[in-house]
């Protein structure tokens, strides 16, 4: 592998340290500069929702963690580049959630592997443009075990405040 390959897998890594940070910090405007904007999304614990813009990804997102304190992490990356403007890469990951709520707090571990495809845009920096989400222990399972349980909050502002959901 040559010095000019590792720089753009560093630049990649880069971009994933970003993505990880920006999403639990909640900071959604430039969360979404990580993203190309015909980014196409699918996330392991929803098989059935595939969304198809970084917009459409996003408002899910902000929707489905907005209002919980998050810690994702990205380990172990497998990057390819595959042309000067297309890589690849497979990431072990691991996510905490924990939504407070009056009725006491709900907690979530997930484990799985982010599958990603990147591109190079015109600006000379890498963008995600398509992400599949596999789960090993999901989400949606434990809410099966746990709930009924606390209301979840419906949003978390980057300030931190939040406001819950009404049925």
């Amino acid at each position: 592998m040559d010095i000019h390959t590792l720089g753009e897998i560093e630049q990649i890594k880069q971009l994933k340290a970003r993505y990880l940070r920006l999403v639990d910090e909640k900071r959604w405007d430039e969360w979404a500069d990580v993203f190309t904007e015909d980014f196409h999304g699918r996330l392991g614990d929803v098989p059935e929702v595939e969304l198809n813009s970084r917009d459409e990804f996003i408002a899910f997102i902000r929707r489905a963690i907005g209002a919980a304190v998050t810690v994702h992490h990205g380990h172990m990356p497998e990057i390819e580049v595959v042309g000067p403007e297309k890589a690849r890469g497979i990431w072990a990951m691991y996510d905490y959630v924990k939504f407070v709520g009056p009725e006491g707090d709900l907690e979530l571990d997930g484990y799985g592997h982010y599958h990603e495809e990147y591109r190079k845009c015109e600006d000379g920096r890498w963008r995600i443009s398509s992400l599949r989400l596999t789960r090993i222990i999901g989400m949606v399972e434990q809410l099966e075990r746990k709930l009924p349980g606390p209301a979840i909050p419906a949003s978390r502002d980057a300030s931190g405040r939040q406001e819950l959901a009404r049925s």
